[in-house]
């Protein structure tokens, strides 16, 4: 799933290419693809488009005071439309400008899971944005330390809670433990302040990494192109301490670290119903 930073690179991307563009129509491809009702999209249409911002994961693009949010999930991708077909493969909707010119959303795979809302006035404070957490390219440790006090959860998955903190995925979650050197599996309450600074100026460094990447591209990468140290790298050496990554297997996503780094050397079990290490 695309995170924060290439959300954002992405969202710079559009706003140099069509801020300005004056929206002619919106095309709910699909019917999965619209998810509100009031304000209808319509009361966009004859306005320019002032730019494309970025809440979390979600792209936000301005018409005055209407905005369309987008979240484009795991296989989402908002992308122009240079064909512009009746039924173009995976499309969900179609932002069409009196330019000729067209922006589409896609989502590979069944599933259908990318939307559209369309919110009045600040979008900020109205869903599907308003319950997110602090931006994690800003946040600092004294306001994670407040979020994570008192949690038994294991920090991998609260940083990738969007409540708690907006913009972390899965990439970033490995990334960012592994250079504040913490386990993937450690009870995010029990963190001490060190820990706290070291996993903040982790979180920093990643999305910098990521972010100064995505800038250099013409469009949104792909997981595996993304850089970092363990992502992906199951089996690799560690560019720190040269010990192999390894992986804990779930469904639907992977957990990389290195054991000399982050978790003393042990290696967890790769299943899901193991006893994980503090």
């Amino acid at each position: 799933m695309p995170e924060l930073p290439e959300v954002q690179a992405h969202a710079e991307r559009l706003t140099e290419a069509f801020r300005g563009a004056v929206l002619e129509r919106f095309i709910p491809i699909s019917f999965t693809a619209l998810k509100t009702f009031d304000p209808p999209p319509e009361d966009a249409v004859g306005r320019p488009l002032d730019g494309v911002g970025r809440r979390g994961k979600y792209l936000l693009l301005g018409f005055g005071d209407r905005t369309f949010v987008v979240h484009l999930m795991q296989g989402g991708r908002l992308r122009v439309d240079d064909k512009q077909a009746a039924k173009p493969r995976g499309g969900l909707a179609r932002w069409r400008f009196e330019d000729g010119r067209a922006l589409l959303l896609t989502e590979a795979g069944t599933e259908k899971r990318a939307g559209v809302w369309v919110v009045a006035g600040d979008p900020l404070g109205q869903p599907p944005v308003d319950d997110l957490g602090p931006e994690a390219d800003t946040i600092d440790a004294a306001t994670l330390k407040a979020r994570l006090d008192g949690s038994g959860q294991r920090l991998h998955g609260l940083l990738r809670d969007q409540g708690t903190v907006a913009g972390i995925g899965r990439r970033l979650a490995n990334e960012a433990t592994h250079r504040a050197k913490l386990s993937p599996f450690a009870k995010s309450g029990s963190l001490d302040d060190e820990e706290i600074d070291r996993l903040v100026a982790a979180i920093h460094e990643s999305i910098g990494e990521g972010l100064a990447y995505e800038r250099t591209r013409d469009d949104m990468s792909s997981s595996k192109e993304r850089p970092g140290n363990v992502h992906h790298r199951t089996g690799e050496a560690c560019p720190v301490c040269g010990d192999d990554v390894r992986a804990v297997e779930y469904r639907s996503y992977t957990v990389n670290y290195c054991p000399t780094c982050q978790t003393g050397g042990r290696i967890l079990a790769d299943n899901t119903t193991s006893k994980f290490l503090k």
